[in-house]
């Protein structure tokens, strides 16, 4: 039986457009309020239409010193171009981009990951250090 962790597809995000790249500083101080955001699409634009878009971005936190992921946010993308009159005939089309601002007490590694109506699910990993 497969795991839910071998779904998610990793790769470089310099190379592969259906990565989350995470956009975070390398350290930051206990308790300061940082933001910290993911975007897919950063080097290789990705498509944006009713067909074949983004779907949502997630961002989790695992400290160092504990057993558990903590989820900081999530963004669910949900104008790709919609209209009665047809598939790419809307208004309005959001882009796959997400913002937090949080306060981290020790160091860990986020995780982003997203979905692709297409490709599936795709996930990256920064570390930041907490002094």
């Amino acid at each position: 039986m497969a795991q839910f962790a071998e779904l998610f597809q990793e790769a470089d995000w310099k190379k592969e457009k259906h990565v989350p790249v995470i956009e975070a500083p390398d350290s930051v101080a206990a308790g300061e309020k940082v933001t910290v955001g993911a975007r897919v699409g950063a080097e290789i634009a990705h498509p944006n239409t009713t067909e074949h878009h983004i779907r949502w971005i997630a961002l989790h936190f695992k400290p160092d010193d504990d057993k558990f992921s903590f989820q900081l946010s999530q963004s669910d993308f949900s104008a790709h171009g919609e209209a009665v009159k047809g598939p790419n005939e809307g208004p309005a089309y959001t882009e796959p981009t997400t913002q937090a601002t949080v306060m981290l007490k020790s160091s860990g590694t986020l995780f982003a990951t997203s979905y692709c109506n297409i490709h599936g699910l795709w996930e990256s990993q920064k570390r930041i250090s907490v002094s």
